[in-house]
Order: C-alpha cells, then sequence, then structure tokens
C-alpha cells in the first residue's frame, strides 16, 4: 500500500507503474533529484491537489 509518508523515489522504485498516474496529477518530474526526498503529501501541496485523491488512484 502507498501512503502519502513515503517519497516520490520510494514509489517509484516499488511500483513502476505508478509513474503514468503521477504524471497524470501534474508531477513530471518523477526522476528528478528532488522527488527522491519529497513525499507524496509534500509534492500533493506543491502542486495544488489534495493528496488523498493521489493515494486513491495509486492505491486502486
Amino acid at each position: 500500500m502507498i501512503t502519502k509518508d513515503m517519497t516520490i523515489g520510494e514509489v517509484v522504485r516499488n511500483f513502476p507503474d505508478s509513474v503514468g498516474i503521477l504524471m497524470s496529477f501534474g508531477m513530471g518530474c518523477v526522476g528528478c533529484p528532488a522527488s527522491q526526498a519529497e513525499t507524496l503529501e509534500e509534492a500533493a501541496m506543491v502542486h495544488g491537489f489534495e493528496v488523498e485523491e493521489l493515494l486513491q488512484a495509486l492505491n486502486q
């Protein structure tokens, strides 16, 4: 299960199919260095959407 405390890098490494979903939420920089330390919750805040929406999509 993917949680809001996981980093983008961790999600991409452990769930490769998540890349398309992350990109559909405007997170085009899934491979950039900042994504290795940024949590999903932090990224949602920066990109202006609710982290719960992202988690629902990722965990389907």
